[in-house]
């Protein structure tokens, strides 16, 4: 498969089966995330691999869907804003690294038949508070990972000429 038959296979996951994930699949896409750029080469992440029933249930706390429920594992991905490369004018980094980082994720899972969804719309302050983490790591995105237990859908996507502007 072509990187362009790749993009438009991933999809947005919102159903999974109870079915184990392979450790040489995790393994293959820990390894595309860790080759992701950053600014400066700085790779201010750290990655969170949540797959014991305890950790689940109060993961699932801060995103309460029962879609959610039916993922396997899930992956909590934080920025660690101690480490972020900060542009003169002061905009931090981070949080686009990290957004790389995380497409390499679910571009590498869909190459290898997974489902993955962004998941931004949770309590980031309960999962830090839950999971213990260092006030200078933020969690931004959890993904949950697995078999993809759904269809996948037409994706609606605007128009070439709709997101490009050339200037002469």
């Amino acid at each position: 498969m072509n990187f362009l038959e790749l993009t438009q296979n991933r999809f947005s996951c919102r159903a999974y089966q109870q079915r184990t994930i392979e450790s040489e699949k995790l393994d293959y896409i820990f390894e595309c995330v860790r080759m992701a750029p950053s600014a400066v080469n700085k790779q201010p992440w750290l990655f969170h691999i949540i797959e014991n029933d305890e950790e689940k249930a109060l993961l699932q706390q801060c995103y309460d869907r029962e879609w959610f429920k039916t993922a396997p594992l899930y992956i909590i991905a934080s920025v660690c804003h101690d480490e972020e490369w900060v542009r003169a004018d002061g905009k931090a980094h981070g949080d686009i690294d990290v957004a790389i980082a995380v497409e390499h994720l679910c571009l590498a899972a869909a190459e290898k038949g997974l489902g993955t969804c962004w998941v931004c719309n949770f309590d980031s302050n309960l999962c830090r508070q839950l999971f213990q983490l260092p006030e200078t790591e933020e969690p931004t995105v959890i993904i949950p990972l697995g078999y993809p237990n759904m269809p996948t859908t037409e994706k609606k996507r605007k128009e070439i000429y709709e997101i490009i502007e050339a200037h002469p």
